[in-house]
């Protein structure tokens, strides 16, 4: 079995959508970034980098090259899935922890599974969404930002 972590951080913008896990948020702003700025994405993608042993999300989708400019996350996701497969492994399952005051996760929390897994070509019960507040301390606490951390496993092709 091999793991990774990952985490992203955004700061929210006006005149920005606001995308978690590829779900769109009605909520006045939206998070900053290169892409769409999905940081459950962003953080899924970095952990699976991670557990393949296959460097991070800047090392390939780098925000000096165009092509990445206003990209959803959904297709980055996908993206590194396929550098997964590549390495002969199989995602095993992923666990994400959301941290923003605003908006409320719960009631969207099944939309993102079932994009999550989609992307990975696995069940939505692999797929754990978790979020919280930060009490009002730092940047996502006073609703400047939001973040997310993310681990993943993977099985090794031979391990199956």
């Amino acid at each position: 079995m091999l793991f990774g972590i990952g985490y992203d951080i955004h700061r929210l913008v006006e005149n920005r959508k606001l995308v978690l896990g590829g779900v769109e948020f009605d909520y006045p702003l939206g998070l900053l970034g290169h892409s769409d700025a999905d940081v459950v994405l962003h953080a899924v993608c970095d952990a699976l980098l991670g557990a393949a042993a296959l460097g991070d999300i800047g090392e390939h989708f780098p925000d000096t090259d165009q092509q990445w400019k206003g990209v959803s996350s959904k297709s980055l996701l996908l993206k590194v899935s396929d550098l997964v497969k590549a390495r002969q492994c199989r995602v095993n399952n992923v666990d994400v922890m959301i941290l923003a005051q605003k908006p409320k996760i719960g009631e969207r929390k099944a939309e993102m599974k079932k994009n999550i897994a989609a992307c990975l070509g696995i069940d939505a019960n692999r797929v754990n969404i978790k979020a919280t507040t930060m009490e009002g301390v730092d940047a996502v606490g006073r609703g400047e930002a939001i973040a997310a951390q993310a681990i993943a496993s993977l099985c090794e092709c031979d391990e199956l």
